[in-house]
């Protein structure tokens, strides 16, 4: 008898995830001139982490992280991170790296971060969380990290790009690889939360149900608690899955007008660099507001800080030219329209 159907699912999508990660640390081996039957490359077989915050989504990862890598030949580690928002989170985080050891997960890494407040809680929190991911990734030698992010974070990150009204690329939601180097990979993007709840039931697997996620003071709490049950209300249950199809359609489309606008820039400059507007006016307008964004972010604005409307009215310099002044963006960066000209550099 084979395991229970969530069990399977989860599995599943680690072994994918593992093969890709397995593949590629060949390619690469191949490339130095190693070969798998060296006493080197069996040494260096590659490390994955797993971050694993207690819950069911990552718990559920890390069994089935420590299942599925002895059977390919991988190690298997995991990183808890202890954000120090709660008392006594520091005793919860040495218990979840007690259950990981359990797993038979090694090494298992128990860091202790400072939050600060740039951004918001949420946001900071998110930063000190990937700082330390980052941290153990590289003290260890990692090749991947898995993140236990589910077709359920998914769906609310979607609306909340939405809400942001900053783009298509606000609604393509989580990438399935991302950081340096594709460290990051999210095998569960195709899994519902349901699945990875009940695969840990049914594994007996001990569960922390973080109180900050049922905090009506957090957006994403709100939006999971009041918001999807309400669409899903009006809508039906199709919603979660409809919203995380939309975020895998739009990053395609994302990704060809990212491409589009990077091979656009170089026949819209001039021999000195400057941007010509007259070249930039014929392209449409998704390519058009790449390439200016991207000339803002190398003259020094900040990414996190230029938001859409920023580009439209740098936009307007090229559509709607009326002789209008310049234009300041974050980072003390500034566009003005000099002779046919685009400029946009620290002022």
């Amino acid at each position: 008898m084979g395991p229970h159907p969530a069990v399977a699912a989860i599995r599943l999508a680690v072994r994918h995830v593992l093969h890709d990660i397995l593949n590629e640390h060949q390619t690469t081996a191949e490339g130095s001139g190693l070969t798998e039957r060296s006493p080197h490359e069996r040494r260096s077989s590659p490390l994955v982490l797993v971050a694993c915050s207690g819950g069911a989504d990552s718990m559920a990862l890390a069994s089935a992280l420590a299942f599925e890598a002895p059977k390919l030949g991988i190690r298997a580690g995991a990183v808890t991170v202890d954000h120090g928002l709660q008392p006594g989170s520091d005793l919860r985080a040495e218990e979840v790296a007690l259950r990981l050891r359990e797993l038979g997960l090694d090494p298992v890494d128990s860091v202790a971060v400072t939050v600060g407040r740039e951004g918001g809680p949420e946001a900071a929190a998110r930063d000190a969380r990937y700082a330390a991911l980052d941290a153990s990734a590289l003290h260890h030698g990692a090749a991947a990290i898995l993140l236990g992010h589910t077709r359920d974070d998914q769906a609310e990150t979607v609306l909340l790009g939405l809400a942001r009204g900053s783009g298509i690329r606000s609604l393509s939601g989580m990438a399935a690889v991302s950081g340096a180097d594709g460290r990051y990979r999210r095998p569960f993007l195709q899994v519902d939360r349901q699945t990875a709840r009940k695969a840990c039931m049914v594994q007996s697997l001990p569960v922390w149900d973080d109180p900050h996620n049922a905090d009506p003071a957090y957006t994403r709490s709100r939006l999971r608690h009041e918001g999807l049950p309400a669409l899903e209300k009006a809508l039906g249950k199709g919603v979660v899955e409809a919203l995380a199809r939309t975020a895998r359609l739009s990053r395609d489309d994302a990704d060809a007008l990212d491409a589009w606008a990077g091979q656009a820039e170089t026949s819209v400059r001039d021999a000195t660099g400057l941007l010509e507007c007259a070249k930039l006016y014929v392209l449409p307008p998704a390519v058009r507001r790449r390439v200016l964004r991207r000339a803002a972010i190398e003259a020094g604005a900040p990414a996190g800080s230029l938001f859409a409307r920023h580009i439209e009215e740098v936009d307007r310099l090229i559509t709607g030219w009326r002789g209008q002044g310049a234009i300041n963006l974050p980072g003390k960066v500034v566009a003005r329209r000099q002779g046919g000209r685009l400029v946009i550099r620290q002022g």
